[in-house]
């Protein structure tokens, strides 16, 4: 019964693991110290690598895993952007550019959950979604150390999540058609 137990929790590690991502937005929007919110940056980055990693590795994926560990992410995201806003680091349209795949995301999931005669699809992390988010946390990263930077990567955010968008609608598109 013990081993038992024990394996159910390791089984939860990754679910854990994205959580964390949760508490580290937070902690996020409350720090005020640049090394410290660079700290979690890199915290956020490595759990995100991690539970997917540990998931997939140790064949633990889950239904609920595939939808903590992109809530978790958009989360950290959010919090993260805001917090730049308002302390005069980022522009609105920086923020709207920085999160426009997450709307667009957000908006198609939407619009294929109340459209009834859509055929229902699995929505899945695709290359593309991972590429953005991880130039999202670099673009996090130019906003704490190298702000001359911040540009470039404001345009790389940009253009990898219409992308990103073309490729989700596609991907769904084709599925929705077999």
């Amino acid at each position: 019964m013990a081993a038992r137990a024990a394996r159910a929790t390791l089984r939860a590690l990754p679910n854990i693991i994205s959580s964390s991502r949760l508490l580290l937005a937070a902690g996020f929007a409350v720090v005020t110290d640049a090394d410290r919110r660079l700290g979690l940056v890199g915290l956020a980055a490595f759990t995100d690598f991690l539970d997917g990693w540990i998931a997939r590795r140790a064949e633990w994926t889950t239904k609920w895993g595939a939808l903590l560990d992109p809530i978790a992410d958009r989360v950290f995201a959010l919090a993260a952007v805001v917090t730049f806003v308002v302390m005069g680091q980022l522009s609105i349209i920086g923020a709207l550019v920085m999160i426009s795949r997450d709307i667009m995301t957000a908006i198609g999931f939407f619009v294929a959950r109340i459209i009834p005669w859509l055929r229902p699809v699995e929505f899945k992390a695709r290359p593309l979604g991972k590429i953005v988010t991880f130039l999202q946390f670099v673009t996090f990263v130019s906003l704490l150390r190298f702000p001359a930077a911040v540009a470039v990567c404001l345009w790389l955010v940009g253009v990898a999540s219409l992308l990103s968008v073309i490729d989700y609608t596609l991907a769904l598109w084709r599925a929705r058609t077999r």
